[in-house]
């Protein structure tokens, strides 16, 4: 399996890109363009945000040195402040990566099953504290009657996911289905409930399972009616494999194969025996992303979704501070929430997630204290993706390099 109408108006300003390789150029709004040198005088944004500024020239470098691949942007309060976009999205057809293009999440769309099912919770449709159970069957006694929602999202459950067949390639949405609905019914208690679990895969599954026992729908079309249509995501969905290769929007992860290749992911499934100790881990091989992971999203669409779950477009506040929250220490200043890590840098929350798969990177952050959203997307491997999102950080709060938005 794989391991942040809702903007202002805004200047279109033109300039020359930081580097070579520049896609895009910043939209700012007119104070922030006046020049670095007055910039953050006059908007009160950290010098390191803008365009050229420390975060920017470091990604500039990594890509001139081709080591990265993507999206960055970094949005203050509804502005975008800095939007950059590197290489190409599609080698073979001559595409090159922007705004408009939509990107493979991987682990950073686990949150999204988390909104689900809190928004269920608000309707009252379901509680946080009801077993696994009271909605599904087939699971073993004791992970029936012991594990909660709650356990799931907090990723405390104690639950040792089964082994998966990690060669196969799917053939359609049922197949994937019909294998994961399957799959999680082998899930076994390795630890007492309570104890964390970090990466289980079946703690990711059963969730979605509940929210389509609940509701009637796959998981997939729940997320894309009540989620990305609600926060105005145009550019984001579950997209299928043949979608993929055919969608001209779409970023095409490039992986490095067994025989050092780099390859197109979703064009080279199993094109020789030497790529098949690579096929387990192709983003391409699940036909669509398994229930209650992945899905795709443009960097601009992440955005509307951090400013989405502030405004009470997809939850009401107490409920949108129920899935920040934290639930259980990691480490100095940081905390597990519900399907996502939380810390505290430079005096301020950041609540983010990220996910990497062969060929796919992607983070993105929130700043609830100061309004700053920062994503990053890519499509190739080696993107350094930890390190970006920490220079991120440091750039919004000022706050010492520590790690990414979290999860993988």
């Amino acid at each position: 399996m794989a391991v942040d109408g809702m903007w202002n108006r805004r200047s279109l300003l033109r300039g020359a890109a930081v580097a070579a390789g520049a896609a895009t150029v910043p939209l700012l709004d007119a104070a922030v363009a006046a020049g670095a040198g007055g910039a953050d005088k006059v908007a009160g944004l950290p010098p390191d945000t803008l365009p050229g500024g420390a975060y920017d020239r470091y990604v500039a470098k990594l890509a001139a040195a081709g080591k990265f691949s993507g999206v960055v942007l970094l949005s203050h309060k509804g502005r975008t402040v800095l939007s950059r976009s590197y290489g190409m999205a599609d080698k073979e057809k001559g595409i090159a990566n922007s705004e408009r293009i939509a990107f493979s999440l991987s682990s950073a769309g686990k949150p999204f099953q988390a909104v689900a099912i809190l928004q269920l919770a608000q309707q009252g449709k379901l509680k946080l504290s009801d077993t696994v159970g009271t909605y599904l069957k087939g699971f073993a006694k004791d992970v029936a009657e012991q594990v909660t929602v709650h356990h799931l999202l907090a990723n405390i459950s104690g639950l040792k996911s089964p082994d998966e067949d990690v060669r196969r390639v799917f053939q359609s949405k049922e197949e994937v289905q019909e294998y994961y609905e399957r799959w999680a019914r082998h899930a076994k208690l390795a630890a007492p409930v309570g104890t964390s679990t970090g990466h289980a895969g079946a703690e990711i599954v059963i969730p979605a399972l509940i929210v389509q026992a609940v509701t009637g729908k796959t998981y997939w079309d729940y997320v894309e009616e009540n989620i990305f249509k609600r926060c105005g995501m145009t550019g984001s969905a579950f997209y299928t494999r043949p979608r993929w290769l055919t969608d001209k929007h779409i970023a095409h992860p490039y992986m490095r194969s067994a025989d050092g290749r780099v390859v197109d992911a979703v064009r080279n499934l199993d094109k020789s025996s030497s790529n098949q100790a690579t096929l387990g881990k192709n983003p391409g091989r699940g036909f669509i992303d398994v229930p209650g992971d992945g899905g795709f999203a443009t960097a601009a669409d992440l955005v509307r979704f951090a400013h989405a779950l502030s405004d009470g477009t997809v939850l009401e506040r107490p409920y949108a501070e129920v899935l920040t929250a934290p639930k259980s220490p990691h480490g100095p200043g940081s905390f597990g929430a519900y399907q996502m890590p939380v810390r505290i840098v430079g005096g301020q929350w950041v609540h983010g997630r990220a996910g990497a798969n062969p060929g796919v990177g992607a983070s993105w952050n929130i700043y609830p204290y100061t309004g700053w959203v920062g994503v990053i997307l890519s499509n190739s491997d080696g993107a350094m993706l930890q390190e970006l999102s920490a220079r991120e950080v440091q750039a919004v709060t000022g706050g010492t390099p520590g790690g990414g938005g979290g999860g993988g």
